[in-house]
């Protein structure tokens, strides 16, 4: 049996793009006599459609999409990921669903039985579970298939009180079959094929798995999807990031023999998740955020962007990924010097765009700020400078950045880092403007290991942006490190609260201060507010801030 795997990118309700890309892949397989193709999860709507599946007319557009499609299934089986409605009497009015369409009919149902509900997941908002498991008869074979999830309580994952997997090796299938929407991270980037790994190991059985690929919002998916035989051996597995269309051929002993010659494939050995480690996963996260700000713009409509660019290494970073992902030409780079600003923090904005080859302006607020200050000096007095004057620099930029955005049709990429979101170092409505957050889930070490990465085939970001001690540039003299403790000590702190969720105890008596960790704790909490105005930012950790972490704004805990 020759078994497409179709990993593709779709884009959320967009039914006709979505249908017509599952549409030509099934022409290119039926074109190579494929007997079987496989999409991923949710494919005729995109993952994850959230409230959108609340309204009657996106289901009837889910359905409308099956009824197209099936019209291609002739020749060929087509196993794809899409609701379907739920007409028992009780529960929730959706399944999570896997529809097996030939001969021009819907010729099997699967629903998703292990409905996620934690982090960025909250499936069980929306879908019933699925507790009633079927293999699919087909040509022959007897498929074990399964929704994502459904294949990670291997463990006897407390989450979960059961494993669809037990329930159907009884009925002794021929092959496990997997449609994912599993999103990236940078803990779990191997991860996900150790599951499928072990999945293959219980019950001895192969196993196709299809993620998909692509961005949606906050969301990325890095596709990986992966053929392994009965003997925990890789057959073939699709890039990271990238769409492909990729066969095998499940033979009657029940081996593979695949599509072209596989290269070798060493699983690395799962990090310390215990540990902070900057330098994890670089490539990946960098691939993972070209994707996001990509992804965003060609989904939303948007062409161009505009970046603050301040001559510091926040700013430069986005900037160049910026460029990489969207086109130099496409990304504007806007200084906005002080009378507070360095000379070299100028000249390396400038210099930075230089070597990106991306257009620039340079207009100063040095007079804006002086007509502010003169505009406030009745109610200000004769009191001291302070952060007041201190933010209102930063929102004369915000609105300044904001205007030419209007003006000119592009989207404001922020700048702002996970080290300051989880602080409050950051001004609202001024340097915390912005449509989408690139470096939002990368603390500041990350930055820099970043920064780092993107020159690594010759000066991108000058040198001086990475070695110079980090400023806002808002006063004298100023330094990061006179309002926060230093980033190596910080980010270690901050990771262990917010990725780890360990509490005070459990992080002072890793050896920290314990003074300075009940401060940077009660920054964290206190500035949640802020982070509750933030934009939308591109997750790459297993806990970013946004939809995956859900504290209370008036919460009293470490505050």
């Amino acid at each position: 049996m020759k078994i497409f795997l179709s990993q593709q990118n779709y884009h959320i309700g967009n039914f006709e793009a979505n249908t017509a890309k599952i549409i030509a892949d099934i022409k290119r397989a039926k074109e190579q006599g494929g007997d079987l193709i496989v999409f991923s999860e949710l494919a005729i709507c995109g993952y994850p459609p959230r409230d959108f599946l609340e309204f009657e007319d996106f289901i009837a557009e889910c359905l409308k999409a099956i009824d197209i499609i099936k019209q291609e299934a002739d020749t060929i089986g087509v196993l794809v990921g899409a609701p379907s409605r739920n007409t028992n009497a009780g529960g929730k009015d959706l399944f999570n669903s896997v529809y097996l369409l030939y001969e021009k009919e819907i010729k099997g149902l699967i629903h998703k039985t292990l409905l996620p509900t934690y982090d960025i997941f909250d499936e069980y908002r929306y879908f019933e579970p699925g507790y009633q498991w079927n293999v699919l008869d087909f040509k022959g074979k007897k498929l074990a298939v399964t929704i994502c999830e459904d294949i990670w309580n291997i463990g006897e994952n407390p989450l979960y009180r059961i494993s669809p997997m037990d329930m159907l090796i009884d009925l002794k299938p021929d092959l496990m079959v997997n449609l994912s929407a599993s999103p990236f991270d940078y803990l779990h980037a191997d991860g996900r094929r150790s599951i499928v790994m072990e999945n293959v190991r219980k019950y001895n059985l192969p196993i196709i798995y299809c993620n998909t690929t692509g961005s949606q919002t906050e969301i990325v998916f890095d596709g990986g999807s992966v053929v392994m035989d009965a003997n925990e051996n890789i057959v073939t597995t699709l890039p990271y990031f990238e769409e492909a269309l990729q066969y095998v051929i499940f033979n009657d002993d029940g081996t593979f023999t695949p599509s072209q010659t596989n290269t070798t494939i060493t699983s690395k050995a799962h990090p310390n998740p215990g540990i902070f480690d900057a330098h994890l996963g670089t490539d990946a996260i960098h691939k993972a955020l070209i994707t996001g700000i990509r992804d965003y713009f060609s989904k939303m409509g948007f062409t161009k962007a505009i970046v603050a660019s301040s001559g510091g290494i926040d700013s430069a970073v986005v900037l160049a990924l910026a460029c990489e992902a969207l086109g130099a030409k496409n990304v504007r780079a806007l200084l906005m010097p002080s009378q507070f600003s360095t000379d070299h923090s100028v000249a390396d904005a400038i210099r930075l765009s230089q070597n990106l080859d991306s257009p620039y302006d340079i207009l100063p607020i040095k007079d804006i700020f002086e007509t502010f200050a003169t505009t406030l000096e009745p109610v200000f007095k004769d009191l001291p400078f302070s952060v007041a004057e201190e933010n209102l620099q930063s929102r004369i930029r915000g609105a300044l950045v904001m205007a030419l955005s209007n003006k000119f049709g592009s989207i404001l990429l922020n700048t702002s880092n996970k080290s300051e979101l989880a602080t409050g170092y950051g001004t609202l409505y001024g340097d915390m403007a912005g449509g989408l957050g690139v470096l939002g889930d990368l603390y500041k070490m990350q930055v820099y290991a970043m920064a780092n990465y993107l020159n690594r085939n010759g000066e991108v970001i000058p040198q001086n942006v990475i070695t110079k001690p980090p400023s806002a540039e808002l006063r004298p003299g100023q330094k990061d490190s006179d309002s926060l403790p230093a980033y190596e000590v910080l980010d270690r702190i901050l990771y262990q609260y917010i990725e780890r969720r360990q509490g005070p105890k459990e992080i002072i008596a890793m050896g920290n201060d314990a003074t300075l960790v009940n401060r940077v704790l009660k920054l964290v909490n206190t500035s949640e507010y802020k982070r509750n105005q933030f934009c939308p930012i591109i997750r790459v950790s297993p806990k970013a801030f946004g939809i995956g972490r859900r504290v209370p704004i008036v919460g009293k805990y470490l505050s």
